[in-house]
Formats: structure tokens, C-alpha cells, sequence
């Protein structure tokens, strides 16, 4: 169900205050929300001993919402230098940073081995002698190429540009540990906003035959496997949600199988961002006008730059109209923005209550890569980001982009090479 009916409850009745207060558009976050679900993630694997998650940052990369992560005993998956800055920011240890990232520079190398590193998890195998300071542990992402097949979102294996093939692997671990790598973990990534558990099972299945296997050849004693993020979330009211009891319950006794055959377990680690955040946010916006010609459009004060999900992908997002949930029938629209752009609608041919100008609508589940995937086309800018706190009062967390962030980066010495 998109949005958990407690947002809902919490929310709605002083949304109306809340956005006279603020102003429209924002993506506000419910942190009751987000709580309650870090804590249903750690009590569902509690099982298996030494279970981190680390919080995908790129989903939701603001301060306040890593300082909630952080207070529940989680880690961060950082992708760049900017993410691992919030990251450190917010007081993260070299142990609770994953450092994943592909095409990675000598730049972004230097930068995450400063103030005590992070855990290095590399895409490929010709990173090794690139890296300024080898350090103790290192993990390698792994693709299983045609073993495993993707998801619609992440794609088929055999195409990605990410991880380490299956027949590199072995040698990948063989050359880090000649060149004095001691501590070593695995990582994968194979689906996004996978609902069904029996892949993530499946996946975390694969990862301990891989150590197996590699530990055969190699002899090296894994300390963890990281079966990475990709859990899904239901954004149709139809769709069922994920299974996290039975895919907790099926893991954690896949790794009480490989202790008891291998007589050690690695620690279980994941990085889920979309599964912890992303039905805990929603982009609020404003009706301002309606257009009939060959369709009916309903257009609202936010656009694409504030949520490119469904222009991208054709991704849905359940929406609410303010106050009109008991409303007497309905009308056939598009809900669309203001950029230049035909895809720049947040719902295509949707029944929704009759829209007047004025009304507030609430596009659900924009908690992950809403924000975050927001752009400047157009000069359009992002909106704010505000946060229900669990106490019940709202604090704004990012204030709204203006001109004069867009024109910066026009503020420079000029630089004139003469040839």
C-alpha cells in the first residue's frame, strides 16, 4: 500500500497548516516512519549475528535524515566524494562507510581513504594497483553474468558496466591478498525494488556457495557478504508488499547451514535505500490550473526537477488529493508540471477526485530518488525538504534552491589558457 496509513494519519490532518506555512512544493519525510521500519529490518535479522545495513545514501542524501540512520546502528553506502562528506559529516566511523563506486578516480581513492577510510568495495579487478594505499580489507562486487538474471529497473547482469565477472573472481581476491590485502568481504547487486524475497534469498544463497567455493581455491576466510540493496517497495495500491519475516527467516538459516558445514559464518550486511525510505516521504504540490484540449491536465506548482521518476521511467506514484478521498466521482487527467518537456507529468490518464485550483495533491513514496534525482533543467529549481518529526512538529531540513544557487557557478577568476 503506498503510504503507510500512519503517515497518513499523521500527517493529513495538518498538511493543510504545514503548506500555508511552508509554501508549496516540498518533499516532506515522516521520521516515526522511518524508525519504525530500521527497526523492523534489525529485529527481523537479529538472527544472524553481526547484521549491519548501510543506508544507501544517493536515496536520500540529507544530513538530518542520516543523523535518524546513524542513531539506529547503521552504516552508509556512499558512490562519490560528496556522499562520503555527508557521511563523515554526521560522524560515520571508517567501518560504517561502504565505499562502492565504478570508474572510480584516483581523486575519489585518495578521498576515501582520508580521516581512517572506509570499506573499499571494488567494481573491477584493475582497480587494485590503482588505489594510493592498499588497505587491510577489501571487498570486490561481484556479477554473476548469465548464472543470475536482473530486474526490469537494474537490468539483465550480462549488460551492466558494474562488478567483477565470475570467471575474474577468484583471481581478483588471489592478487589482492599477494599484493597484502589480509581482511576481505563479497558484495553483490543484482535487483531494484525486487518485491519478491525468494530472489533476495536466492542472491544471498549464491554469495555463500561463491565464498565457498573462492575459500577452496584460495583459502581466504570471509568476513562478511553483502547482498546489497534493491528491496522493493508496493507504490500500487494493488501491489503486494515484500516479504521481510520470510526473507529474514530464509537467509538467516542459510547462514546457520554454512556455519554449521563451514565452522565459521561471514556477517550479513545490506544496503537498502528505496526499503527504508522511500514510503516515508511524500512531494507535496499545488493545483494551479487545468487545461482541456484532447485531454484534461491538471497543473501543479512542482515539476520533473522536483521528481523525475515518472518522466524517466514511467514509474507510478499513487497521488491524494487533500480532503477529497470521500469526493463524489471522478475525472480522467494528467497530472503535469511546467518544464519544457512532453514526459514532465507526474500521472498519465489517472482517475483522481475532481482537482480545483488550489488544492493541495500528495504524490506518494517520493522518500527515495525523489529529491535526490532532481535536476536544473529549464532553470527550473529543487524544492524544499521538510521533516515530521516523531514528536509531531515539522522542520524544515533543506531549504528551496533560488537563482542565486543556480548562478554560483558563474562566479569565478577567470582562467584563460593562451595557445
Amino acid at each position: 500500500m503506498p503510504m503507510s496509513i500512519a503517515f497518513k494519519d499523521r500527517l493529513f490532518p495538518v498538511l493543510e497548516q504545514i503548506a500555508s506555512h511552508y509554501g508549496t512544493p516540498f518533499h516532506i519525510y515522516d521520521e516515526a516512519g522511518l524508525r519504525d521500519t530500521g527497526r523492523d529490518l534489525q529485529n527481523a535479522f537479529s538472527g544472524a549475528p553481526g547484521f549491519k545495513e548501510f543506508f544507501a545514501v544517493k536515496a536520500l542524501p540529507n544530513p538530518r535524515i542520516l543523523e535518524i540512520m546513524k542513531s539506529m546502528g547503521f552504516g552508509f553506502d556512499c558512490s562519490s566524494i560528496t556522499e562520503l562528506m555527508l557521511s563523515r559529516r554526521v560522524g560515520a566511523a571508517p567501518d560504517d562507510i561502504m565505499f562502492t563506486s565504478n570508474n572510480t578516480s584516483l581523486e575519489e581513492f585518495r578521498f576515501a581513504q582520508e580521516a581512517g577510510g572506509a570499506i573499499l568495495n571494488l567494481d573491477d579487478i584493475t582497480l587494485l594497483p590503482k588505489i594510493p594505499r592498499l588497505p587491510e580489507l577489501v571487498s570486490f562486487r561481484y556479477n554473476p553474468g548469465p548464472r543470475r538474471t536482473g530486474n526490469d529497473i537494474i537490468g539483465n547482469p550480462v549488460e551492466a558496466k558494474y562488478g567483477v565477472s565470475h570467471d575474474q573472481i577468484v583471481d581478483a581476491y588471489r592478487t589482492a591478498r599477494q599484493m597484502g590485502v589480509r581482511r576481505f568481504g563479497l558484495h553483490t547487486m543484482l535487483a531494484s525494488n525486487e518485491r519478491n524475497h525468494a530472489y533476495m534469498v536466492q542472491t544471498a544463497d549464491m554469495l555463500l556457495s561463491l565464498i565457498e567455493w573462492i575459500h577452496s581455491e584460495t583459502g581466504i576466510i570471509f568476513e562478511f557478504i553483502n547482498i546489497g540493496g534493491g528491496l522493493g517497495i508496493p507504490y500500487r495500491p494493488e501491489d503486494a508488499p515484500l516479504d521481510l519475516e520470510a526473507m529474514a527467516r530464509e537467509i538467516t538459516g542459510s547462514i546457520g547451514r554454512f556455519r554449521r558445514k563451514n565452522g565459521y559464518a561471514p556477517r550479513l550486511y545490506m544496503e537498502s535505500g528505496r526499503y527504508m525510505s522511500g514510503p516515508h516521504g511524500v512531494l507535496v504540490t499545488t493545483a494551479i490550473n487545468r487545461k482541456e484540449i484532447y485531454r484534461k491536465y491538471v497543473g501543479v506548482d512542482a515539476c520533473m526537477s522536483a521528481l523525475m521518476r515518472p518522466g524517466m521511467y514511467g514509474a507510478y506514484h499513487h497521488i491524494d488529493v487533500l480532503g477529497k478521498d470521500g469526493a463524489v466521482g471522478t475525472e480522467v487527467v494528467d497530472v503535469v508540471g511546467s518544464l519544457c518537456e512532453n514526459n514532465d507529468k507526474f500521472a498519465v490518464q489517472r482517475s483522481l477526485p475532481p482537482i480545483d485550483e488550489g488544492d493541495i495533491l500528495v504524490i506518494h513514496d517520493t522518500g527515495a530518488h525523489g529529491h535526490s534525482m532532481g535536476f536544473n533543467y529549464n532553470g527550473k529549481l529543487r524544492p524544499q525538504e521538510l521533516l515530521l518529526r516523531d514528536d509531531g512538529t515539522t522542520e524544515r531540513i533543506r531549504r528551496a534552491e533560488t537563482p542565486e544557487d543556480y548562478f554560483a557557478t558563474l562566479d569565478f577568476t577567470q582562467d584563460l589558457l593562451h595557445l
